[in-house]
């Protein structure tokens, strides 16, 4: 199973490879800068060095990196886009330089300027990423939760940006089940799962399907809330998560928690929720 968490880069950037071994990751997701500002300095190559040579002996085979907070690749502001294009394109190469093979990108929010014109704008950063970067690293669209203004909530959406990036297959998804829920995409059962993954099969197809974060939901079915809860604490509940990830078209991708740590929980315990419940290839 591959199943991690987004684990810090504090200290050291290879220190997150560490942490991921203490929680018995098999895959994790990082930042590989500060996420909450535009500047950052470059990597340095010793941190490159250890980084890489820890993912190697620890056999770590696929990791992913997300985007940081501040980049919105769908806003009609020139100067907003101009810059998350270059964060794009900053991550894109850092990523290459890490031996990460996977970014995760937020679609991001139109702010009034109508979805067909967001859309046009994802497109637009993620061709001038593609470009002047000319590695292998994918970028991973990542579904948002139905909030005010968002590109990227419905599966419309993504097969949208696909089709105008020219099916690429240097892009593919990320399905985040807390941003499926608030966008009013049933996942909390069997039944609910299948007709859902099906829908994303017939309208984005389930070979762009690349990597899934699992989150469980503190607001309703399509309440457009983007609050993530720990595993079978939410309104997915343990039933949704188990006929999820154990899905034919989920069960062998990497999945990543971004589940609070608090008094009722912890990374550690979510992931040991979701082993019990995974079937594998059985």
């Amino acid at each position: 199973m591959l199943l991690g968490a987004h684990v810090s880069i504090a200290g050291s950037i290879d220190l997150a490879v560490d942490r991921a071994v203490d929680l018995g990751c098999t895959t994790f997701q990082i930042f590989t800068r500060n996420p909450r500002g535009w500047r950052y300095t470059k990597l340095k190559e010793k941190d490159v060095v250890a980084f890489r040579e820890k993912l190697d002996r620890q056999g770590f085979k696929v990791v992913m990196a997300h985007m940081p907070y501040l980049p919105n690749i769908a806003s009609p502001k020139k100067l907003i886009h101009a810059k998350s294009v270059q964060s794009l394109v900053a991550e894109l190469e850092r990523c290459g330089q890490l031996g990460i093979g996977m970014l995760v990108v937020h679609v991001g929010s139109h702010l009034g300027a109508g979805k067909e014109a967001g859309i046009a704008k994802v497109v637009e950063a993620c061709q001038t990423g593609l470009s002047k970067v000319g590695n292998d690293v994918k970028i991973l669209l990542e579904n948002m939760a139905g909030q005010r203004n968002s590109c990227g909530s419905r599966f419309e959406d993504l097969s949208k940006i696909l089709e105008g990036l020219g099916d690429s297959d240097r892009v593919g998804v990320c399905l985040d089940t807390c941003h499926l829920h608030g966008a009013g995409y049933d996942i909390s059962g069997e039944e609910a799962v299948e007709k859902t993954i099906e829908e994303f099969d017939n309208i984005v197809g389930v070979k762009h399907l690349k990597a899934v974060h699992l989150n469980d939901s503190k607001g309703a079915l399509a309440s457009g809330l983007d609050r993530h809860e720990h595993i079978g604490l939410g309104n997915i509940g343990l039933k949704g998560f188990e006929a999820f990830i154990n899905h034919k078209y989920v069960r062998d991708k990497p999945m990543v928690l971004e589940t609070p740590e608090d008094r009722r929980g912890n990374y550690r315990t979510n992931m040991e929720r979701l082993r019990k419940i995974y079937r594998g290839y059985g």
